[in-house]
């Protein structure tokens, strides 16, 4: 579906939320013309994304992404339709840099401009492509900062169900991959570490004591630092693969248990993943057959990325210019959906 465009009209849309620099071109039907991500490796070497580093280094690259990804596109700034940015929720100065870019390129040729929800955006990436998910579905959003379950019964806003009472689930990746001595971003190495172990080996809580459809993952990061703790640094390197495997296993299972409860209390059949945690191979595993249909994006479409932001975009009532010139960001929370 095209939304509020016609199908051939392009969105131009950036998302610079947090360390990923990224521009996207994406029709009106939801067709993705280019989708570049450009990482900022840079975080490594301090164990988590630094804020200032990375409103600089959104600064050095975001008119390099925007080229690059009209360029693909083979598209010009003349036929571009529609701008679209992140307003928020993120990191305060990357999302400024993203949105003044995004709204300069807008007033320079006095496009209409939509400002774009992150969260809205990881939904909305169920609706690019071919196979697109039609509302209405039930939507399991995991990432680094967010993690939460929602209703989506149309294009343009969700209902939360439940979410996250304490560290999201991509956090809660990267601190136990932490404790386990591995490298940032800590999600891909304790998964490839987690393959040589048991699952089975530690028998870490899954949250059971939290009720209905909101999540906790502070009891299995504290169960994992005593059991290494218990373990004394020989034998904890040693087991270092039953216990990635364990802890994985943990919060994979937290995340599936209350999906398939969210399913049930809301009578829906289809399910859609976001965000990138759903880039999880033991989730994604996990939560293949649990619904008539589960749809997963490609992996680039589940970490974050501007043709999710362009989609979403094409359901938000454009602003004409000059009147989103004064719009700001929002760092944390979210607007009204």
């Amino acid at each position: 579906m095209a939304g509020l465009l016609a199908p051939g009209d392009l969105v131009l849309a950036l998302e610079t939320s947090c360390d990923d620099t990224c521009a996207a071109v994406v029709s009106g039907a939801g067709e993705i013309r280019a989708n570049v991500i450009s990482s900022q490796e840079i975080h490594d070497a301090y164990g988590g994304v630094v804020p200032e580093v990375a409103s600089r280094r959104h600064l050095d690259l975001v008119n390099v992404v925007v080229d690059d990804a009209l360029r693909r596109a083979g598209a010009g700034l003349g036929d571009v339709a529609l701008v679209a940015a992140t307003q928020g929720p993120g990191l305060v100065g990357a999302l400024l840099v993203g949105l003044a870019s995004a709204k300069g390129l807008a007033a320079a040729r006095e496009l209409p401009f939509a400002p774009v929800d992150h969260l809205q955006g990881h939904v909305a990436a169920s609706f690019l492509g071919p196979d697109a998910l039609e509302p209405p579905f039930v939507c399991l959003v995991a990432s680094g900062g967010h993690t939460f379950l929602a209703r989506v019964d149309d294009h343009a806003s969700f209902t939360v169900l439940g979410a996250t009472l304490d560290d999201a689930a991509g956090e809660a990746f990267d601190k136990g991959a932490r404790l386990l001595g591995l490298p940032y971003p800590g999600g891909p190495h304790l998964e490839r570490l987690a393959r040589d172990g048991d699952r089975s080996a530690f028998a870490f809580p899954i949250a059971a004591r939290v009720q209905g459809l909101d999540f906790s993952f502070s009891g299995v990061k504290t169960a994992l630092l005593y059991a290494i703790r218990d373990l004394g640094p020989e034998d904890a390197a040693a087991r270092a693969a039953d216990l990635a495997a364990s802890y994985q296993h943990a919060i994979v299972e937290a995340l599936a248990q209350r999906v398939e409860r969210a399913l049930a209390q809301t009578g829906l059949d289809r399910l859609a993943i976001g965000g990138g945690v759903a880039a999880n191979g033991p989730l994604r595993e996990r939560l293949a057959g649990v619904a008539a249909r589960v749809a997963v994006p490609p992996r680039e479409l589940c970490t974050d990325n501007a043709a999710m932001i362009a989609s979403a975009a094409r359901w938000v009532p454009p602003q004409p210019f000059p009147s989103y010139l004064g719009l700001d960001v929002y760092p944390t929370g979210a607007r009204d959906l």
